[in-house]
Order: structure tokens, then C-alpha cells, then sequence
């Protein structure tokens, strides 16, 4: 026998629901309101804009120094909720400010990325299709290769062989500087490896492009193109993951396998300080 929920039972029913959907309503409306962009958000969004990607010091001292012009409480430590707020307001434009890892020398990166299309589809705007050919052919060198880097060499010997439009070897190396000066590559001692940009705003698109090859960390589990490749289980751990890791044991041994970890412990501090070097004699270079 079916039984008849009695009218005041369903009002209290209604009432609950009710109450809910506006206590959901107002938790979205005070997250709303707590995410309100001031002008000293739309002025970090704008440089970060201009910039396409700034080191984690960078991007503190330009947090300070937006929230003095505009006279906006300011914290050292409330970056990220800062940037939350800029993220919420990015939402619905499919984009976000992003936060990741140098390879190179473990230091934090802020990108803006845009989500609504692969950045190989972006870069079709600015390139032309041999240059973009050319740059997909160097990734496909970077990521099958086990260091993570590709020579210069073995990129400019693909330029006459583009099915699009054969380059002359002096053009690919003019194209190459501008990948470099654009920040999709980074080049060391002759050899490319994607530079921190290209690997935030590409990390999907690589890893559905690459999936046989592209690993994420096992520490940070962001995507790894340079790093170290445990020999037993197949992990891999970016160059700074490693060092931070292994940094106290006597023995170093695999976090997924617990195997002796055969690679070189890389001296981070060592290459901290060539990284400081290189970024002051650039800072030389352009005052």
C-alpha cells in the first residue's frame, strides 16, 4: 500500500530543499563576491599578460607591488590566494594563471595558460607552418630522447627534410632563436629543451601526443622531460625532485620500487648558483 506523504511533511520537505539551495546560493555568492577582482589584480593579470610566464621572485615582487600602487592589503605570503581570486574571474574565459617548475633549477614559474586550445593550435597564428613543423619535430627529438635534450645539429639536419616548405639551415637556426627568444624552447651549450612555458602551458597536449613516452614526476607529478629514470619500475623524478628526495638518505633507493637508485645525485645548490649567475649577467646585459 502506497503511502501519501501528509501536506505538512511535504512543506518541511520543501522548506529543507529550499533552505539548501539558498545556502548553496549564497556560499556561490559569497565566493563570488570573496573572488571580486580589484585593480591591483587586473594589474598583475596584465603584466604576467605581457610577460607570458615570471619566476616565483618575480611574481612576489610584482604581487607587493600592485597591491601598493592600489592600496590593497598586501601579504607575502597570500600570492596564491591572490591568484585564486585572478583564476576564479578566468574561469569562464578558459584560461588560468598556473604555477610550476624549472627543470632546470627546481625554481617556482607563473604561466597563463589557455585551456580551451592546444598551444600547438595557438602557435599557428604566429608561426608559419614550416616554422611549426620545424618546432614539432625538435619536440618530438626533446621528448624520445633520454636526457631531454636535442642538438642543434640534429634539429637544423630535419630542415630540409619539412614536408610543408624545405628551410635553408640558416633560416631553421633564425627560427630556432626565436622559439628561444619566445620561450617555447630553451637552448644550453648547443642543445634545446622546452623551455618551463612550453611544458606548463603544452603538459595535456604532450602527454595525449606522447603517451608511450612522456612521464610525470613521481615526487610532483608534473610532466618530466628532464630527468632521471629509475632502471627497474620505470619511474621517472625531475632533476630537483631527485635532489630534494635523496638529499638525506645514505642509500638512495627508488620511492616505487625500493631498488638502489643507480644515478648521480644532482648538486642542486651548485646549479642554483649558475642559474643566479646566468639571470645576473642577463640583468647586466639589458640595465
Amino acid at each position: 500500500m502506497r503511502h501519501h506523504a501528509s501536506p505538512c511533511a511535504s512543506a518541511r520537505s520543501r522548506t529543507a530543499r529550499g533552505g539548501r539551495r539558498r545556502a548553496a546560493y549564497e556560499a556561490w555568492w559569497n565566493a563570488a563576491m570573496a573572488a571580486q577582482m580589484s585593480d591591483a589584480h587586473r594589474r598583475f593579470l596584465q603584466v604576467l599578460m605581457s610577460h607570458g610566464i615570471m619566476e616565483g621572485s618575480e611574481a612576489r615582487k610584482l604581487h607587493r607591488c600592485c597591491c601598493e600602487i592600489h592600496k590593497v592589503y598586501y601579504a607575502h605570503d597570500k600570492l596564491d590566494d591572490f591568484i585564486a581570486t585572478i583564476n576564479i574571474r578566468l574561469q569562464p574565459l578558459f584560461m588560468q594563471i598556473r604555477k610550476g617548475m624549472s627543470e632546470g633549477d627546481g625554481r617556482a614559474h607563473y604561466a597563463l595558460v589557455n585551456l580551451a586550445e592546444t598551444e600547438i593550435t595557438k602557435m599557428a597564428s604566429d608561426y608559419a607552418e614550416n616554422e611549426l613543423e620545424l618546432f614539432r619535430k625538435t619536440m618530438d627529438l626533446i621528448i624520445l630522447s633520454e636526457n631531454g635534450f636535442a642538438c642543434s645539429t640534429d634539429i637544423l639536419n630535419l630542415a630540409d627534410q619539412l614536408k610543408t616548405k624545405k628551410m635553408k639551415k640558416k633560416e631553421a637556426e633564425q627560427v630556432l632563436k626565436i622559439f628561444v627568444e619566445d620561450k617555447w624552447l630553451s637552448e644550453r651549450n648547443g642543445e634545446y629543451t622546452l623551455h618551463t612555458r612550453c611544458i606548463m602551458e603544452m603538459e595535456q597536449y604532450i602527454l595525449s601526443i606522447y603517451q608511450d613516452t612522456a612521464r610525470k614526476c613521481n615526487i610532483c607529478h608534473s610532466l618530466a622531460i628532464q630527468s632521471q629514470v629509475c632502471e627497474t619500475c620505470g619511474i621517472a623524478m625531475h632533476l630537483p625532485c631527485v635532489a630534494k628526495y635523496f638529499k638525506a638518505q645514505a642509500e638512495p633507493r627508488c620511492p616505487h620500487c625500493n631498488d638502489f637508485w643507480p644515478h648521480e645525485i644532482p648538486d642542486m645548490s651548485r646549479i642554483e648558483s649558475q642559474s643566479s649567475s646566468k639571470r645576473d649577467s642577463r640583468k647586466g646585459l639589458h640595465s
